[in-house]
């Protein structure tokens, strides 16, 4: 695996999920959620990880954020051990195993939402450019931010305060 690449998701999937991703839908396909730790689904209703319709009601920001198994298979995001993507590949990874596909997966969360991450980057510029600072920033583009919670990111203030000072702001 690459060194030079930092990889700290702020988030365990467990807390992910009890925060609110991909509409409740993501494991009602291709994955057994049952092959999962059980204290990740408890206290959750299945509408929160097993529902057939997506439901923006249940994402963070309550708002549909994300493409669909079909956009991700097209734009070839998918590896065949980890059909559902990213967060599947998130899970295993944060369960222990290693795989082939690490790298690759580990490069895209960095582009994502590492600190030079095109979207964590583009977020704080909208916080900076709306003058709300991080304490009212949830109602700054609330799909970047439900987006970034897919890839186990949170905005917040520190990373805001160094996002600046490399900006030379302030």
């Amino acid at each position: 695996m690459t060194r030079d690449i930092s990889f700290d998701p702020m988030l365990t999937p467990k807390e992910m999920l009890n925060k609110g991703i991909f509409g409740g839908t993501y494991f009602a396909e291709l994955i057994n959620y049952q092959n999962y730790p059980k204290d990740w689904f408890k206290g959750l209703s299945k509408e929160c990880y097993i529902s057939d319709k997506y439901l923006a009601e249940m994402n963070y920001f309550k708002i549909k954020s994300g493409q669909t198994q079909k956009e991700w298979e097209e734009k070839g995001w998918i590896h065949e051990d980890d059909p559902r993507g990213w967060f599947e590949w998130y899970c295993k990874y944060f369960l222990g195993r290693r795989h082939q596909d690490d790298e690759r997966q580990i490069k895209r969360w960095s582009a994502f939402c590492g600190p030079k991450g095109r979207w964590r980057n583009i977020i704080y510029s909208k916080i900076y450019n709306e003058g709300c600072g991080i304490k009212f920033s949830e109602k700054v583009s609330p799909r970047i931010q439900q987006s970034l919670l897919h890839w186990s990111y949170i905005v917040n203030n520190k990373d805001f305060e160094n996002w600046k000072k490399t900006k030379k702001l302030d």
